[in-house]
């Protein structure tokens, strides 16, 4: 099975409130919540393309863009 690459995390800064939660639920850390306290891309290379910021926004501002990388298991 083809496994996923992070291509991109497109944020609305507009739509985001600062709420942190996307924050505390990303497991490898790549977000944070900047001087505006809108969340930015901290470390996109540890991205292990979960999903679980843009399935926990409440606001619907993060978007996890991915492909596919073509490597089985």
């Amino acid at each position: 099975m083809a496994r996923l690459k992070l291509k991109e995390h497109l944020i609305n800064q507009d739509w985001c409130k600062g709420c942190g939660i996307c924050v505390h639920f990303c497991p490898k850390k790549v977000l944070k919540l900047n001087a505006m306290e809108r969340v930015e891309v901290l470390n996109p290379e540890n991205c292990i393309c979960c999903k679980f910021c843009e399935l926990r926004c409440p606001d619907l501002a993060i978007e996890v863009l991915t492909t596919q990388d073509g490597k089985h298991d």
